[in-house]
């Protein structure tokens, strides 16, 4: 695993493309000013990674955070996602050229799947491949894929993904999934690292969070980076988006980083990616 340096770090994808450990999810961030300032106070406190969705309804601000901040383009990894009702292969086409619309940019960094929609998303994915191949994407993805998924997927791909966007947090570590993406050389991703707040009330989170002299986030997002999981905190307050990314000045212990993956429950509180119905 690549050492965890700064907030400007990256995990190095399949095809040599650096991508940036820690970025911003935008997540529920309302599209215009709400999402737009979340943008900039980002890009100002040293993100590098924005994580946005069509399903979102936000990638417009998020283009004109991006714009409205004095970062360069080329320095900023973006990714956004084909949502399920745009899946198949010409309508994940026109999918993408919405969002690169709404985003106003030429090219993203990362297009992932969203969802595996049966019966579509190996369509879906040739579209992705296609739109690698004329390099109007950096790298492309899948989101919510089991091994199943994967394995179904991988039978007919030319180009074996290069990350997976799940549900990842203390309580659903799915370290079997973990190890097959390693060995597929498929980059893992976090969604919902705080499992949708209730990782504040945890004990074992608040005696580290004392012991580290760290709040409780800042534990679990330096767990995800230390397990070689990309993670993508959502905030749209200043105060937060700042405090998330000061998690590079310690180190957790690997007696802790075992008793933080001991605490796995195989529990969701998102979707579950083999039975949903959108």
């Amino acid at each position: 695993m690549s050492s965890i340096t700064d907030i400007k770090g990256t995990f190095t994808l399949h095809n040599g493309v650096k991508m940036p450990y820690f970025g911003l999810g935008v997540y529920l961030s309302e599209d215009g000013r709400e999402v737009i300032n979340a943008i900039k106070w980002s890009l100002e406190a040293g993100y590098r990674h924005i994580d946005t969705a069509s399903i979102y309804n936000n990638e417009k601000g998020v283009g004109a955070g991006i714009k409205e901040s004095d970062v360069p383009r080329e320095d900023i990894f973006i990714v956004s996602k084909v949502w399920n009702s745009d899946q198949g292969y010409d309508s994940t086409l026109k999918a993408f050229d919405k969002s690169l619309n709404r985003l106003d940019l030429d090219f993203l960094d990362l297009y992932l799947v969203h969802w595996p929609v049966e019966g579509k998303y190996k369509d879906t994915w040739k579209a992705l491949e296609y739109l690698y191949e004329q390099k109007r994407v950096r790298a492309i993805g899948v989101s919510n894929f089991m091994k199943h998924h994967l394995e179904d997927l991988l039978d007919t791909a030319k180009t074996v993904p290069m990350v997976n966007q799940m549900e990842f947090h203390p309580y659903l570590v799915q370290q079997n999934l973990l190890d097959f993406c390693a060995s597929k050389n498929i980059q893992y991703e976090a969604w919902s690292p705080m499992m949708q707040g209730r990782i504040f009330g945890i004990d074992v989170f608040k005696e580290l969070a004392a012991n580290y002299n760290k709040t409780v986030a800042q534990i679990v997002l330096r767990w995800n980076l230390q397990k070689g999981v990309i993670t993508i905190p959502k905030s749209s307050k200043r105060e937060r988006i700042v405090a998330n990314a000061n998690i590079f000045d310690f180190e957790l212990s690997p007696d802790d980083m075992v008793n933080l993956d001991s605490l796995d429950r195989r529990q969701r509180f998102g979707p579950d990616p083999n039975n949903f119905d959108f």
